[in-house]
């Protein structure tokens, strides 16, 4: 485990290094090492500090949240399909964002109006899925499915309404894009994830726990509601504050946990962590190629191409029991 620890982090400082580097004005070695130094020439210093390493910092956060989130999740519902946006979240911070742009309001308040909007989403469905004194699985998906449905609705109602520009801005930012992300959302949204982030490790055994089956959990002495509301609280809070800085970018909460229980096992003290440094991976590299192209596109549709065939891949090993 230490030795995939290892080379998930030396290959994500790689790939932050070349991300760095590369773009539509390339770096050498030399440039980038004065740049960070506050040496060499005036416009590689911009462009590392202004425009790069603040959004290689929001794709190591947004990737870290999602990652972790699919961990908890997956880890909480035993079921390996789940994701971050499994509660609704993504339904809930889409909605009031596409409200925002349709009725003109302050454009600032949109990473806090999502993340908000998301984490209420959230408390719905755990609401719906809240049988007695314990929390349904099953009512717990359904709810999410209902409630990302008829958000869904509403809003492309809203978008129908909604002027041309308003419409174009608005899908932009649900197709998920990285693109223009500076300290202003790092530094909003940077002290819920890292804080959450280490919530969700120490999370890590209750998740172990809940997957040895209900009965026995609760003769070791953990509180089932409790822990799956605690567990389902962080990984909404993670979530949002992803969907706060970057949009809608799926498939990494779902794909990551996946990758990394292959490599290192099905220990959740792994698991988790290793999660977040996986997904951050993922979302870094993901970003690269997203903007390497003559058109540069939303990171959102880059991790669709992506996931896409993997998630098929994943439904096809289920089906038929390899």
């Amino acid at each position: 485990m230490l030795l995939v620890a290892l080379l998930l982090c030396a290959t994500l400082l790689l790939m932050m290094g070349v991300s760095l580097s590369l773009g539509a004005v390339s770096m050498t070695p030399q440039h980038l090492l004065q740049a960070i130094w506050h040496q060499g020439e005036p416009l590689y210093q911009t462009i590392l500090w202004d425009l790069r390493l603040p959004r290689i910092l929001a794709a190591v956060l947004v990737g870290a949240a999602l990652g972790t989130s699919g961990a908890l999740l997956q880890g909480m519902l035993k079921n390996g399909l789940a994701d971050p946006f499994l509660l609704g979240i993504s339904a809930g911070a889409g909605l009031v964002t596409i409200a925002m742009f349709s009725f003109g309001l302050l454009q600032t308040w949109i990473p806090l109006a999502s993340w908000s909007g998301g984490l209420l989403t959230s408390i719905i469905v755990y609401w719906l899925a809240r049988r007695g004194n314990a929390i349904s699985i099953e009512r717990l998906i359904l709810g999410g499915v209902a409630v990302s449905s008829l958000f869904g609705a509403i809003q492309s109602v809203l978008l129908l309404m909604a002027e041309d520009g308003q419409v174009q801005a608005a899908l932009n930012w649900l197709i998920g894009s990285l693109n223009g992300r500076g300290w202003t959302e790092v530094k909003a949204s940077g002290v819920y994830i890292v804080v959450a982030l280490l919530l969700g490790c120490l999370l890590a055994r209750t998740v172990n726990l809940l997957n040895l089956g209900d009965e026995l959990a609760v003769s070791l002495g953990v509180s089932i509601l409790r822990s799956r509301i605690f567990i389902g609280g962080i990984a909404s809070l993670l979530a949002a504050s992803a969907v706060s800085i970057g949009g809608l970018i799926g498939f990494v909460g779902l794909i990551v946990p996946h990758g990394i229980r292959l490599l290192a096992g099905t220990d959740y003290r792994a698991v988790i962590p290793l999660s977040a440094v996986g997904g951050a991976l993922v979302l870094t590299f993901a970003d690269l190629v997203a903007r390497l192209g003559v058109v540069e596109l939303p990171v959102g549709a880059v991790t669709a191409l992506f996931g896409s065939p993997l998630f098929i891949w994943l439904l096809y090993r289920r089906q038929t029991g390899f």
